[in-house]
């Protein structure tokens, strides 16, 4: 079967002085190649922690995740990440670092120079492919990290806040970039943000979670993705539908975190 199936997925993490924490609780959901989840929630509703799972990083206590119908283990060449910061190799050149995967996997010298050159273009690098990465920008930076996923050609790509440290330009531009890269080369994305605003704009599918033990809460499916590929996310932003779910999604996020502010008031 083409895609990501996560089943009955939970998480439980044994403390060192005893006790437990449960983060995940009983995800199940099916994800079509070429798919573009968000993954919005509370703080501490275990958004990473399940990006880390279907990245292979993690072992669930209960439940499975299968990939095109091979069941996850740990990491491997079919699913790629970027991370909130690039984890680039600072020294090494742009060029070096798009070309390090395909280098690792021993892909012959022409046709990994082929790959870099085409990622290059189309993350609009390469007149720098030359400078060290430490020379680049931040928005720079994470372009490379697209680029250097790309590269291994994985089939999904996992995304944990790959544009929160940048400033609201520069987001906006990678933000227009990632439904590019996704339109033109059809991977299956999850995405994970805090940002109400970016995840009505790069899912497809957004997913609500709720606070530990961390669940689906609610799901959307919505068509501001597709619009934000052809149309400035500006505009994009100025429907009225897209107002409507934002506050929709805020509301649901703000009450959940007063229940848990009350909770921990509670407890105290």
């Amino acid at each position: 079967m083409s895609g990501l199936s996560i089943e009955k997925l939970s998480m439980r993490f044994d403390l060192p002085g005893g006790g437990s924490v449960q983060a995940l609780k009983d995800i199940t959901l099916d994800l079509k190649a070429g798919e573009l989840m968000s993954v919005l929630g509370p703080s501490g509703c275990g958004k990473t922690t399940l990006l880390n799972i279907v990245a292979g990083f993690l072992a669930p206590t209960e439940g499975q995740m299968v990939l095109n119908g091979d069941v996850i283990q740990g990491p491997d060449a079919h699913r790629g990440m970027v991370f909130l910061q690039g984890a680039l190799f600072e020294l090494m050149s742009v060029r070096d670092n798009v070309g390090f995967g395909p280098s690792m996997k021993g892909m012959p010298k022409g046709d990994k120079a082929e790959v870099v050159n085409h990622l290059l273009d189309v993350v609009g690098l390469q007149d720098f492919k030359e400078k060290a990465v430490y020379e680049l920008s931040g928005g720079m930076q994470q372009r490379v990290a697209l680029a250097r996923c790309l590269a291994n050609d994985p089939d999904v790509i996992l995304m944990d806040e790959p544009l929160g440290a940048l400033d609201a330009l520069t987001r906006e531009k990678m933000q227009s970039l990632v439904l590019k890269l996704w339109k033109e080369t059809g991977k299956t994305i999850i995405l994970i943000t805090h940002s109400v605003d970016e995840a009505l704009l790069l899912g497809e599918r957004v997913i609500v979670m709720a606070p530990r033990p961390g669940r689906i809460h609610k799901e959307y499916r919505l068509p501001f993705a597709e619009m934000g590929v052809e149309a400035d996310l500006r505009e994009v932003k100025k429907h009225p539908d897209f107002a409507a779910k934002r506050e929709e999604i805020l509301n649901m996020i703000w009450a959940m975190e007063e229940e848990i502010m009350g909770a921990s008031e509670e407890s105290a």
